[in-house]
């Protein structure tokens, strides 16, 4: 049986997408967990992960040599992001507003006169926690505060994955580049809602840039006795499948707020989490 690759992903933020993927990956066998959420990280509180190593990740940024610039002036032009300027005597390079896309050395009519070098945007960080059957390989984005490209560290901790083993990618929230860069080429995506007006709202963009991946997905309606039945009906509608309801309870809440798992507060938990490991293959074998 193919080891998948599951983005679990939401339109919004505190829908309990984190939840979703920390109980999931604790209930499969070999699986291995990579949270993307590289602005706000935590899976880690409820995975507890013993870390092994830490690598740095960068962004190469133009170096201009002015005693081959001749001011032409093409670098700047060609950079939409404004990360460069041109003066009377020099090239002004602004690290900060640099994404990294190499096209200024790309358009310079000059060899040599721009080089790139690697500035740090964040890091990736690695190693097991304790799982089922064994331990959960763990992987983690962080950008650096003051930074604003999560991509190529989402990027950076995708590289961790590895093959073998049932993949869990916990996305950012939103459906902005950074969500994009996690769910694209998954096997799954887990759309994680709740039962609100903005829960349906940002449910509804979500699947729009789901489907324009082509990526199969489902749904796990968190919270599912508050609010009104408006998501569900979304669902029927637009045939997508409500692979799990999770009520709103006392003693989930509790256990969250103490950084358990479910899973291990309660064994019936990770039967529901491995049943709904089962749904998604079945629907992906139809």
């Amino acid at each position: 049986m193919a080891a998948l690759t599951i983005a679990v992903a939401s339109g919004k933020g505190g829908t309990g997408k984190t939840t979703v993927a920390a109980n999931l990956v604790l209930s499969l066998p070999r699986a291995q967990y990579i949270d993307c959420d590289v602005e706000a990280p935590n899976g880690h509180l409820f995975l507890r992960p013993e870390i092994r190593e830490r690598t740095s990740v960068g962004i190469p940024v133009p170096r201009i040599d002015p005693d081959l610039c001749t001011l032409c002036g093409d670098c700047a032009e060609a950079c939409e992001l404004n990360a460069l300027a041109v003066s009377r005597t020099r090239v002004m390079v602004f690290p900060e507003l640099c994404h990294g896309c190499g096209v200024c050395s790309w358009v310079c009519p000059e060899p040599g006169a721009i080089t790139e070098v690697e500035r740090r945007i964040g890091e990736v960080a690695s190693g097991e926690a304790v799982g089922r059957d064994g331990s959960v390989a763990f992987a983690q984005g962080s950008l650096d505060i003051g930074e604003h490209s999560p991509v190529p560290v989402i990027a950076a901790a995708r590289r961790c994955a590895d093959e073998d083993r049932t993949l869990i990618l916990d996305a950012p929230p939103g459906t902005a580049c950074p969500m994009v860069e996690t769910v694209r080429g998954a096997d799954y995506c887990l759309l994680v809602t709740e039962p609100t007006p903005f829960g349906l709202n940002d449910l509804k963009l979500a699947v729009e840039v789901t489907r324009v991946l082509g990526v199969p997905f489902g749904l796990v309606l968190n919270r599912c006795d508050l609010g009104d039945d408006a998501v569900l009906r979304y669902c029927r509608e637009e045939a997508i499948p409500v692979l799990m309801e999770i009520p709103f309870e006392r003693t989930l809440a509790e256990a969250y707020s103490r950084g358990i798992p479910w899973v291990e507060a309660d064994p019936a938990w990770r039967e529901r989490f491995e049943a709904l490991h089962g749904r998604i293959r079945e629907g992906l074998e139809r």
